[in-house]
């Protein structure tokens, strides 16, 4: 896989996360797109807020098991689930921040990255859209130059022909199963006198 591939499977990630954290009641649910020289560890943090622990959980919950059953793609660590304050999932080229109101308000992530750059989800449906397209397009390109030949059909007035032979035979033959099975039974009768 190429890394804009790995770039875009890893933005389709993000955005599925983003939904179930709008699903669930998610609060000022951002995406930040982390600047590739400062960030060394990810592309992007997806950011929302919760009113209690219960429902931290239950955003973490969600996503990750959105993500396992849709993608099969498993968080490569998990921090914080106990308490549901901050609870943070790692899945290598995005980060999960899931914060209680006043936690996130505490740590202010966003202003810690000032480089990040704040996408939208219209931005990301627009951007995988606009690569589908060329992928999809790149794809039919290829099939079209990989295309086999034609085959040729054969004459219409021969494949009648053949198509009446066919039931004659096959009429032919059960006549002569019908009767092979007639004639045994009839030397059990003359062997039974």
């Amino acid at each position: 896989m190429t890394t804009t591939d790995l770039r875009q499977q890893t933005r389709i990630l993000v955005q599925a996360a983003a939904r179930v954290c709008e699903d669930k009641k998610g609060a000022d649910t951002r995406i930040l797109e982390l600047d590739p020289i400062d960030a060394g560890l990810s592309d992007f943090f997806l950011v929302t807020s919760a009113s209690n622990d219960r429902q931290s959980v239950a955003i973490a919950d969600e996503i990750e098991l959105k993500l396992k059953k849709e993608f099969g793609v498993l968080p490569n660590s998990v921090e914080g689930r106990r308490k549901g304050e901050w609870i943070l999932l790692d899945y290598v080229d995005f980060v999960v921040h899931v914060f209680l109101a006043e936690r996130r308000a505490f740590y202010d992530i966003e202003r810690l990255r000032k480089s990040a750059r704040p996408v939208t989800p219209a931005e990301f449906d627009a951007e995988l859209k606009a690569a589908l397209a060329e992928k999809t397009a790149a794809v039919r390109k290829k099939a079209a130059k990989a295309k086999p030949p034609a085959l040729k059909a054969a004459p219409a007035p021969k494949l009648k022909k053949a198509a009446k032979k066919a039931p004659v035979k096959a009429a032919k033959k059960t006549a002569v199963k019908k009767t092979a099975a007639k004639k045994p039974a009839t030397k059990k009768v003359a062997a039974k006198k």
